[in-house]
């Protein structure tokens, strides 16, 4: 779990973006706790997510995103042919696996955003399937659209998590403090 950001470094806006991004990755990650393989897998909604898929895809496009800053190809390509597998485990993937990767991801983020001279700075993003038209974005736009995307799909691991056994956000945040939660 990276836990980097602490309360005197909140101060700044770089030190509350970054607080969170962190407080929303807290939120998927909680909703794994104490499943097996299984039961992260499941999908109990009318929806095709399921809490391991989902924490696999928060991971790809954070990541993908910072690359993109950074002027790098992301780390795993995904286009029409191949989206769906960001939302899936495949091969030797486990969710202890990937939450080792998000975790990665988590500090490549905050080392990256720590390490930009300014918030202000700009990255293009060239148009995609999914992004109509060239445009250069900032930082601070990239940490505030880390947060949207992140919080979506912590919203989306909420329901899914309750659906499946019935923990809340708030009894899973008790049992990674140490507490029953129930």
């Amino acid at each position: 779990m990276v836990t980097h950001v602490g309360p005197e470094e909140r101060g700044d806006e770089r030190g509350a973006l970054l607080a969170f991004i962190a407080e929303q990755r807290g939120g998927i990650r909680r909703a794994l706790l104490g499943l097996t393989e299984e039961q992260a897998s499941s999908r109990p909604s009318a929806s095709e997510l399921s809490l391991a898929g989902l924490l696999k895809h928060v991971a790809e496009v954070e990541q993908g995103w910072i690359a993109r800053a950074k002027g790098e190809p992301p780390a795993v390509h995904r286009d029409e042919s191949n989206w769906h597998e960001s939302f899936r485990l495949v091969g030797d993937e486990t969710v202890r696996s990937t939450l080792a990767r998000y975790e990665e991801v988590a500090a490549g983020t905050e080392s990256f955003i720590r390490s930009v001279p300014s918030l202000d700075d700009t990255f293009l993003m060239a148009k995609t399937s999914w992004n109509p038209k060239d445009e250069w974005l900032s930082m601070r736009w990239l940490c505030l659209h880390l947060i949207r995307e992140t919080a979506r799909h912590a919203g989306h691991a909420d329901i899914i998590r309750e659906s499946l056994d019935g923990a809340t956000a708030f009894e899973l945040v008790a049992r990674e403090q140490g507490g029953s939660g129930e």
